[in-house]
């Protein structure tokens, strides 16, 4: 593969991988709890212990509450001291996430910078560093998500905890197409990388035979 595609190819991976990884931290869709209503009443009707919870989707910063319509700001905290050690390690594991992703995206921002500069420049060194640069962002944001999925189900556990209860049948948990476009970034971040790699390589082989080339005229 020539040197001009796999710039190319480098350039659009990480474009793409920054529009995913900007798309998922501004979306509510990394946690998703769906109520089945029916069922709810059906339970409700016959015991009057069982908790009302409403179907809702959260992201990094805000939850939506589909029962009244509104938005509310992820909060963890409680008012019990009992369970006071439980909520300040949430609170930790969320803020660690809401630092790291964020710094990822920023990087992204720097990184595609340099990578112009590197590529115009066809400079093997640059382009090494470049590689090590988007290994170092990917790092950043596979941090960050494996951090969201022991947060979340860390959280999973204390609402369980609260209940004194498993959660009901008619709720269902899962993860949000957020989470897999956060995931898709960091692919696409290590497969830049690769890229960039290759690319330094082909630089540096095609100085080695340039510089060969000048050797043998003289």
């Amino acid at each position: 593969m020539r040197f001009g595609g796999l710039v190319v190819a480098a350039g659009l991976s990480g474009l793409l991988s920054f529009a995913l990884l900007a798309l998922a931290i501004g979306t509510e869709y990394w946690y998703i709890i769906t109520v089945d209503q029916n069922l709810q009443n059906q339970q409700n009707s016959t015991s009057t212990n069982t908790a009302e919870l409403s179907s809702s989707h959260s992201g990094l910063w805000r939850i939506y509450e589909e029962r009244n319509g509104s938005y509310h700001a992820v909060s963890i905290y409680m008012n019990t001291t009992e369970s006071s050690e439980h909520h300040q390690h949430l609170s930790n594991l969320h803020s660690a996430i809401v630092i790291l992703l964020p710094v990822s995206l920023v990087l992204l921002v720097f990184g595609g910078i340099f990578g112009l500069v590197a590529s115009l420049a066809r400079s093997y060194k640059l382009l090494s560093g470049e590689a090590v640069y988007f290994l170092i962002c990917s790092l950043f944001t596979l941090s960050g998500v494996c951090i969201y999925v022991s947060y979340s189900e860390q959280a999973l556990d204390l609402l369980q905890w609260e209940l004194g209860a498993e959660l009901p049948d008619y709720v269902h948990v899962s993860f949000g197409w957020s989470l897999t476009a956060a995931c898709l970034s960091f692919c696409l971040e290590l497969l830049t990388s690769v890229l960039l790699t290759l690319a330094a390589r082909l630089a540096y082989c095609q100085l080695h035979h340039e510089s060969t080339v000048t050797l043998s005229m003289t």
